[in-house]
């Protein structure tokens, strides 16, 4: 399994002091941290003390905190880099894990999906005993954390002949920037400075209080697995490329402007997102470190 047995001593000290220095982000920083913090509110207590003692020092005992990580250290963990997404056939609008989940050169199980069930299982390992555990726990529950916010990103399941919209070269109002670009992080910066008074706490308090009251009747079925299990990514990206072909594409095609009527429009849908990621990565930890028997992750 990736991503396992890779730390040493320096390694571990290296990789914390990389967390640092600013990188390419996936949600971006700040979506990133509101889907942790959002998380954060739905842990047990079981759940809440296991995630505690797996943090490095640096998070203060706080999740969101270290959420962006796995961004921040992808060109020096550059394995990594692949597992941030899941690239699918061009205006097919469906994933399917066989089909599509894997890097570039074909290695399969390496995509976004493929990691999330991977550190869900080497966190699984975490009740046998932290000692003796072949895997570094703290990188898997921060992998697991930023990836399951990842994967509700619509455009970390976009087309396969575009790179999620990379290749896309659009203007964000006056700025030139690209299509992915506007998804990970200009949404969320517009709506800052509009509607939340740049300020992120007041941004992820309006998402928890839609998550209790706009969302109720949808957000109860959120956090539930199909056949009880432990994780469930597949129906997460196959709503993001949903989203992508319903939203994110339409209308942005390559030189166009995108303005307040597709801010507008979009930014609900972006919302809604990151308020999935975060009830979903809870209930996801959850089950993990629950001390009920649970059933074997399953992959597709």
């Amino acid at each position: 399994m990736y991503g396992s047995g890779l730390w040493s001593m320096m390694g571990t000290a290296l990789v914390f002091l990389l967390m640092l220095i600013p990188g390419i982000m996936g949600w971006g920083k700040e979506g990133h941290y509101a889907t942790c913090k959002i998380a954060e509110g739905y842990l047990t207590g079981e759940a809440l003390a296991a995630v505690k003692q797996l943090l490095p020092d640096s998070a203060e005992g706080d999740l969101a905190s270290v959420c962006s990580w796995p961004d921040e250290i992808r060109f020096h963990y550059r394995w990594s880099s692949a597992l941030h997404y899941v690239d699918t056939p061009d205006f097919r609008c469906n994933y399917e894990y066989c089909r599509d989940c894997h890097d570039s050169a074909g290695h399969k199980d390496r995509c976004v999906t493929g990691a999330i069930y991977n550190y869900t299982m080497q966190l699984s390992s975490y009740q046998d005993s932290i000692v003796e555990s072949k895997y570094n726990l703290t990188e898997a529950l921060l992998f697991l954390s930023h990836f399951i916010g990842d994967v509700h990103q619509p455009l970390h399941v976009g087309f396969t002949g575009d790179l999620g919209g990379n290749t896309i070269i659009v203007r964000w109002y006056r700025r030139k920037t690209n299509l992915h670009h506007v998804w990970d992080t200009m949404i969320i910066d517009s709506a800052l400075k509009t509607f939340y008074n740049s300020d992120l706490t007041i941004m992820i308090h309006a998402l928890q209080q839609n998550i209790t009251n706009d969302w109720l009747n949808d957000a109860s079925s959120w956090a539930i697995c199909a056949n009880n299990h432990t994780v469930c990514p597949e129906p997460y990206a196959s709503e993001s490329i949903s989203a992508a072909c319903k939203f994110a594409y339409r209308n942005a095609t390559p030189g166009s402007t995108l303005g307040d009527e597709y801010f507008l429009s979009r930014l609900p849908v972006v919302e809604k997102r990151l308020a999935q990621g975060g009830v979903r990565l809870a209930a996801t930890l959850n089950r993990i470190f629950s001390s009920q028997p649970k059933i074997a992750v399953a992959r597709r």
